[in-house]
C-alpha cells in the first residue's frame, strides 16, 4: 500500500489494471487496497483507477500537497514575512503555504508561534528566538496535524496578532474547504486573531470545495502569487476585500 501510495501521488492518475500489472496481483485486491488508502485520505479513487489530486469533495493527502505549488508558496511566505515585526505572536494554521512561511520566522525572532500543524511543530521546536505554543488534539495523520474540540478550546483561550492561514478554493468571494474539522478549527483560529491573512496561490481561485469557510470579507487582506490571471484579479477585486499579488 506504502509503495501504491508512492505511484499515485508522483501521477495525475493511475489505473487499477497497471497498478495490479506492476505488483502482479489481481484488480479486485488493488481496489481493496485503493479503497482502504483512500480511507486514510491518501489518494482518491476515481472510475477505474486512483488521483492524489484534489476534488470539492476531497483534500489532497500532505505528503502531495508539499510537493505541489513549490515556487508560489515560497514566495506568498517571502511577502507574507513583510508584514511580521519582532515580538508578535503569530497563529498559522496547518497549510503547506503556512509551513513555508515558517521556515523563515527564525530571520526576524524573536516570535511566539501558536500551531496546530505537526511538521511546522517539528520545524520550530529548538529554533532559537522563537516561543512555541502547541494546539493539541486529536491527531489526523492526513493533515498532520491536530483537530477537534481540545484544539478549538486551545485557540479560544489565546489571543494572536497576526493569522496567517491558507486554504483549498476560493470562488464568488468565499474561502471554502472539504473537510469540516479543519474548517472548524480555521474559523476558530480566525476569531482569535487581531488580523487575518489569507495566502493562496493563484490555481485555487475559481475553485469549490464542500463547507464554505468564510467570506474574503472576514480577512484583512488575500494574497495571492502573481501568476493570477487577469479573471483571478477581477474576481478578487469584486470582492471587495484588500488583496495584494506577492512578485517573485
Amino acid at each position: 500500500r506504502e509503495r501504491i501510495a508512492e505511484i499515485v501521488l508522483a501521477n495525475e492518475s493511475v489505473s487499477a489494471r497497471d497498478l495490479a500489472s506492476r505488483f502482479d496481483v489481481s484488480v479486485m485486491t488493488v481496489h481493496r487496497d485503493l479503497d482502504e488508502l483512500e480511507r486514510q485520505g491518501v489518494l482518491r479513487k476515481i472510475r477505474g483507477g486512483a488521483t492524489p489530486q484534489p476534488s470539492s469533495l476531497f483534500e489532497s493527502n500532505v505528503r502531495y500537497r508539499l510537493a505541489t505549488a513549490k515556487a508560489e508558496k515560497e514566495t506568498l511566505a517571502h511577502y507574507a514575512l513583510t508584514m511580521i515585526e519582532p515580538g508578535q505572536a503569530l497563529l498559522l494554521d496547518d497549510a503547506t503555504t503556512t509551513l513555508a512561511l515558517a521556515r523563515l520566522l527564525p530571520n526576524i525572532a524573536p516570535l511566539t508561534v501558536i500551531t496546530n500543524y505537526l511538521a511546522t511543530i517539528q520545524l520550530l521546536h529548538n529554533a532559537p528566538g522563537i516561543r512555541l505554543i502547541v494546539l493539541g488534539g486529536e491527531y489526523f495523520p492526513s493533515h498532520d496535524s491536530f483537530l477537534g474540540i481540545v484544539c478549538e478550546d486551545a485557540i479560544a483561550s489565546l489571543r494572536a496578532d497576526v493569522f496567517f492561514m491558507s486554504t483549498s478554493a476560493v470562488c464568488d468571494g468565499i474561502a471554502y474547504h472539504q473537510e469540516q474539522e479543519i474548517v472548524a478549527v480555521k474559523r476558530a483560529m480566525l476569531r482569535a486573531a487581531a488580523r487575518s491573512i489569507l495566502l493562496i496561490d493563484h490555481s485555487k481561485l475559481g475553485k469549490t470545495a464542500l463547507h464554505q469557510l468564510a467570506p474574503l470579507s472576514a480577512f484583512d487582506l488575500v494574497v495571492v502569487d502573481d501568476g493570477v490571471d487577469e479573471g483571478g484579479l477581477r474576481a478578487l477585486e469584486e470582492a471587495k476585500t484588500p488583496f495584494a499579488v506577492a512578485p517573485r
